[in-house]
């Protein structure tokens, strides 16, 4: 009988602008080497995915965002390490200079691009939907 995986939730903010995607690339030295993924990170204890959003896209990016309505949301099992759940958001507006604060590097990018991307395996359900229009993003403010 096999053990459980612990479950891990984390949160992603889809932030458009001009018609593309903020993407970003894990460092070097992270978990998970130069995949891309979109900006945000692990729930606290107690924090609503909307709070640790805002407070992982400070962090991150250096942006004071306003976190809208959630746009999708998976699951995804990383054999022999964890199960995660991510619940992605649309981030409508932002004030602040993005600044990269945390990655290898950041980049805007079309829908019909992100499958050229090396993402995270739990991003490839969201990745298709978007590549193929099923789910569209509203420009975000900033």
């Amino acid at each position: 009988m096999s053990s459980a995986l612990p479950i891990l939730t984390v949160v992603a903010g889809l932030i458009q602008r001009h018609g593309a995607l903020l993407v970003c690339q894990r460092r070097r030295d992270a978990a998970f080497a130069l995949q891309w993924e979109f900006p945000g990170g692990k729930l606290e204890a107690g924090e609503s995915s909307e709070a640790a959003l805002r407070r992982e896209l400070q962090e991150e990016l250096g942006i004071v965002a306003d976190i809208g309505a959630k746009l999708y949301r998976t699951q995804h099992d990383y054999p022999g390490v964890y199960r995660v759940k991510i619940v992605f958001h649309h981030v409508t507006r932002f004030s602040g200079e993005l600044r990269n604060h945390a990655f290898e590097q950041i980049r805007w990018a079309a829908p019909d691009q992100l499958p050229a991307f090396d993402f995270l395996a739990g991003d490839a359900e969201l990745i298709g939907l978007l590549n193929r229009g099923e789910i569209s993003v509203p420009p975000t403010c900033g």
